[in-house]
C-alpha cells in the first residue's frame, strides 16, 4: 500500500493527474489505463524496502533502510578531517612495515638471550613473609602452596612477601587448590567450599628505596568463573562482588588458576621484593583455604594462563644464524615480533584503530534520511485484476503512461529516468502543476481550483495565459523556489486589498477573477505557530527530532495499543513551543487540534485542503492548553512592556497580535472586558491561579494574580481575532 501511495503522489504532486481510478479498471475519463497505472507502479516497485518502521529512538528515527547520512557544512568539514587523519594513518603503517626487519635484527639477540635463561613460563614465588589480617595461620606444603588455618574471622586480608629475581614483572599467577581438610574437599574455608575474592592488590619494593611501586593490573583471566563474580572483579572491585568459582558444586572442587597483568613489564631492581594482598570482604568467610603464587618475567603479551612462552617453531628459527633462514622463516619470526612486542607498527596501527573509530563514532552523530534504491534485479510488477492483490494478471513493465510521452533520450528507464523525465523543461505538466499549488498556498485557490487534478474532470485555468508565464519563468529560473514566491507576493494581483463590495462578491465571490487580495483562514500549523510567535514563546529552531507539545488527556491509549503514543507525555522546555511542523504525527493518529482545523489525516496523500469554519474551532483556540498559555505569555508583554496605563497596554496587545494600532471603538470595547474580567478575578483569586496554573511556562511572581489572568483573558480575544487568524 506504501508504493501504491507513492505512484498516487506522483501522479497528484508532479503530474497533477488522479491516478488512482485507473487501479481497478481504466479511468473513465483521463486516457490512462490500468496497465499505465500499474507501468508507473513497476518503477516504485522496484525499491528494496517494505515500509515497515523499524521503531525506535534510535539513529535513523525508526525509518527502514535504506538511508543516507545527511550532513551539516561543518560536519562535512569534520568528517574530511577525520578521514585525513585515518589515510595518513594508513600511510604511516606502510612506512613502519618497511622499517621492521632492521627492527627485528636488533631486537633478536636479547630476546635470544633471555630464551637462552629461561626455564619456565612461570616461576614460583617462595614467601619471605605471610600474615592475615584477623589471625589465620599459613601452613607450608610439599608442592610450594600454603594451607590455611586457625581462626576463620567473616572477612579477611592475606599479606604475601616474596623476593623477586632481578629482570622485569610481568604477571601473577594465582592457584586455589582443593584440600580434604575443608567441606567436601573443596577449595574454601567456608560452609558451601566457595571462596570470593574481592579485589588483588601488589606492589614492589626495591632495596634502596622507602616507597614501594604500585603494580595496577589491567588484565585478569582465569580457568573458571561463577556467573555474576567474574575475574574482573578481583582487579576492578565492586561492592559485594568479587571473584567467585562456584565452589560448592562437585564439579568445581578442583585445582582453579588466575592470572593478573599489568600493561607493561615493570622493572625489577636487583634484592626487590613483591607484596601481595589478596582481600576477602564480599561474603561471610568466603576465603581461599590453599593457593600458590607464581611470576613471570616474560613479555606481557606472551604470558598465558595454560603454558604460555614462546613457540617451539620460533625458538628453532632463533637458534638459527639469520643467513641459515629461508624467507619463510623470517617472516614468521617477524610475523611474532610484531604481534608479541613494543614496536612503532604496533603504535602505528593502533592509531590508525583509533582514527577509524573516532570516524566511525562521529558518523554515528549524523542523521539519517530515507531513501530510495533501485534492487539488483527487478521486482517483478503485474496488473491486478481490479485492483485486487491475490488476482494478478500480465506483468508489465516500468513505463510512462502511454498519453503522457516518453523519458528524455539517453534517460534510463527507472526512477532516476522518471525523475528526469517530471523535471524534463519540455515536460508540459511539472512546472504547471508546483506554480499552481504555490499560488494555491498565497491566494487560497490555485489557477487551476483542483490542484490535484489537471486532467478532464478538472477545472480549466481561470487565466491559463498566467499559467503557462508562471511555469516558463519557474524553468527559467533553475526551479528556484524562493524566486517563484517573491514573484507571486510581489504582483499587484496579491498586493490588493481583500475588502469587497456586495456586486463584487455576488459578481466573483471565489474571487476567481483576481478582482481583489486573499483572504482565507490560515491553516492550523499557521495558527498555532502564529499565536506562539505573537506571545514570545515559539522556539525559532531548524530541524532536530520531533516534539511532543500539549495533547488531550488520553488521546491515543485506544488507537495506539501498540504505539509509542499509547501514556502520551507531553515534553517540558522548548518542545512545547517548536513550530508544529516538528509536532510528532503518526498515521491514524493525527494531533485533534490540526484536525479541527482541516489538516489532512496524512494517511493518504492530499494536494488540496478543504477549509471549514467552525464552533470547535473557535473552542480550541479559547480553550486549548497551548492558546491559553500563549495568552497568558503575551499578558505578561502586555504588563511588562505595555507602558502605565490599561488604553497603552491594551494597544500594544493589539498591534503585536494584528499589526495594527486599534481602533477607537475595538478600544473601547476591550477595555470594558478588561474591567470586567479584572472585578471578577479579583473578587475570586483561586479561579485567577487556576487560570495561571495551565501550562508549563512559569508566572512571573511579580504580578498580580487577578491583574494577570484578566489580561490573559483579554490576550486570548486578541488571539480568536478574525484578523489574527485569517490571512487578508
Amino acid at each position: 500500500e506504501n508504493i501504491i501511495d507513492r505512484v498516487d503522489t506522483t501522479g497528484e504532486t508532479w503530474m497533477g493527474l488522479t491516478l488512482g481510478c485507473a487501479r481497478c479498471h481504466d479511468h473513465k475519463y483521463d486516457p490512462i489505463t490500468q496497465k499505465d497505472f500499474y507501468s508507473l507502479f513497476a518503477y516504485f516497485n522496484n525499491v528494496p524496502e517494505n515500509g515497515t518502521i523499524i521503531g525506535g529512538e534510535n539513529r535513523s528515527g525508526g525509518n527502514p533502510e535504506p538511508n543516507i547520512e545527511v550532513p551539516s557544512p561543518q560536519q562535512e568539514i569534520e568528517l574530511a578531517n577525520l578521514e585525513n587523519k585515518v589515510k595518513f594513518a594508513e600511510a604511516n603503517i606502510v612506512e613502519e612495515s618497511k622499517k621492521l626487519p632492521q627492527l627485528v635484527a636488533a631486537w633478536e639477540p636479547n630476546f635470544k638471550a633471555k630464551l637462552t635463561a629461561e626455564t619456565s613460563a612461570w616461576q614460583m614465588l617462595a614467601p619471605s613473609k605471610l600474615a592475615a589480617k584477623n589471625g589465620a595461620t599459613f601452613t607450608k606444603q610439599d608442592d610450594g602452596s600454603y594451607l590455611v588455618g586457625g581462626p576463620n574471622p567473616d572477612t579477611d586480608a592475606y599479606t604475601i612477601e616474596a623476593p623477586l629475581p632481578a629482570g622485569q614483572f610481568s604477571g601473577l599467577l594465582l592457584e586455589a587448590l582443593p584440600d580434604a581438610s575443608f567441606f567436601e574437599g573443596s577449595l574454601a574455608r567456608s560452609s558451601n567450599g566457595n571462596f570470593v575474592l574481592s579485589k588483588i592488590e601488589a606492589e614492589i619494593k626495591a632495596p634502596d628505596s622507602d616507597k614501594p611501586t604500585p603494580v595496577k593490573f589491567t588484565k585478569a583471566e582465569a580457568d573458571y568463573s561463577q556467573k555474576n563474580y567474574e575475574i574482573k572483579f578481583a582487579i576492578a572491585p565492586a561492592s559485594g562482588k568479587g571473584w567467585a568459582i562456584d565452589g560448592n558444586l562437585p564439579e568445581n572442587r578442583v585445582p582453579r588458576k588466575a592470572m593478573f597483568l599489568p600493561d607493561a613489564p615493570i622493572a625489577v631492581p636487583e634484592g626487590a621484593t613483591l607484596t601481595i594482598r589478596l582481600h576477602f570482604d564480599a561474603f561471610t568467610q568466603h576465603t581461599i583455604g590453599r593457593f600458590r603464587l607464581s611470576a613471570t618475567a616474560l613479555g606481557t603479551p606472551l604470558v598465558k594462563l595454560e603454558g604460555g612462552g614462546v613457540p617451539e617453531t620460533i625458538k628453532q628459527i632463533v637458534a638459527l644464524s639469520p643467513d641459515a633462514r629461508n624467507a619463510k622463516q623470517q617472516d614468521e619470526l617477524i610475523k611474532f615480533y610484531r604481534a608479541n612486542f613494543d614496536n612503532p607498527l604496533k603504535k602505528a596501527e593502533s592509531d590508525l584503530a583509533m582514527a577509524k573509530k573516532a570516524e566511525a563514532d562521529y558518523h554515528e552523530q549524523i542523521p539519517l534520511m530515507m531513501v530510495m534504491r533501485e534492487m539488483d534485479k527487478p521486482r517483478p510488477a503485474f496488473v491486478l485484476l481490479r485492483g485486487e492483490y491475490d488476482k494478478k494478471g500480465d506483468e508489465v513493465g516500468a513505463a510512462l503512461p502511454a498519453a503522457l510521452g516518453k523519458l528524455p533520450e539517453g534517460a534510463p528507464n527507472n526512477r532516476l529516468g522518471l525523475a528526469r523525465w517530471i523535471v524534463d523543461p519540455k515536460n508540459p505538466l511539472t512546472a504547471r502543476v508546483w506554480v499552481n499549488r504555490q499560488w494555491e498556498k498565497f491566494f487560497g485557490m490555485g489557477l487551476v481550483k483542483t490542484s490535484e487534478n489537471f486532467g478532464s474532470q478538472g477545472e480549466p485555468p481561470s487565466h491559463p495565459e498566467l499559467l503557462d508565464w508562471l511555469a516558463t519563468e519557474f524553468v527559467d529560473r533553475q526551479w528556484d523556489m524562493k524566486v517563484l514566491q517573491k514573484l507571486i507576493v510581489m504582483s499587484a494581483a496579491y498586493q490588493q486589498s481583500s475588502q469587497v463590495s456586495p456586486p463584487l462578491l455576488a459578481r466573483d465571490p471565489e474571487n476567481r477573477l483576481l478582482a481583489r487580495g486573499p483572504r482565507f483562514r490560515l491553516p492550523g500549523e499557521l495558527i498555532r505557530d502564529n499565536a506562539l510567535a505573537i506571545s514570545g514563546l515559539l522556539v525559532d529552531k531548524i530541524g532536530g527530532p520531533s516534539v511532543r507539545p500539549y495533547m488531550p488527556d488520553k488521546v491515543w491509549d485506544e488507537t495506539s495499543v501498540y504505539g509509542n503514543l499509547r501514556g502520551y507525555k507531553a515534553d517540558q522546555g522548548e518542545g512545547l513551543y517548536r513550530r508544529t511542523l516538528y509536532t510528532i504525527w503518526k498515521r491514524t493518529a493525527a494531533p485533534p487540534t490540526m484536525l479541527i482545523f482541516d489538516s489532512p489525516t496524512r494517511e493518504t496523500c492530499r494536494i488540496r485542503r478543504s477549509r471549514t469554519n467552525t464552533p470547535l474551532q473557535a473552542l480550541s483556540l479559547l480553550n486549548e492548553v497551548t492558546f491559553v498559555e500563549a495568552a497568558r505569555a503575551l499578558a505578561q508583554k502586555m504588563l511588562r512592556e505595555g507602558g502605565a496605563t490599561t488604553q497603552t497596554r491594551i494597544a500594544f496587545g493589539f498591534r503585536q497580535a494584528t499589526g495594527r494600532a486599534p481602533a477607537e471603538g475595538e478600544l473601547k470595547v476591550l477595555n470594558s472586558g478588561l474591567e470586567k474580567r479584572l472585578a471578577r478575578f479579583q473578587a475570586d483569586t483561586d479561579s485567577a491561579k487556576k487560570l495561571l496554573a495551565l501550562g508549563e511556562l512559569k508566572t512571573d511572581d511579580k504580578l498580580d494574580p487577578a491583574e494577570l489572568a484578566a489580561y490573559t483573558m483579554t490576550a486570548n480575544v486578541l488571539l480568536n481575532l478574525d484578523e489574527v487568524v485569517t490571512r487578508e
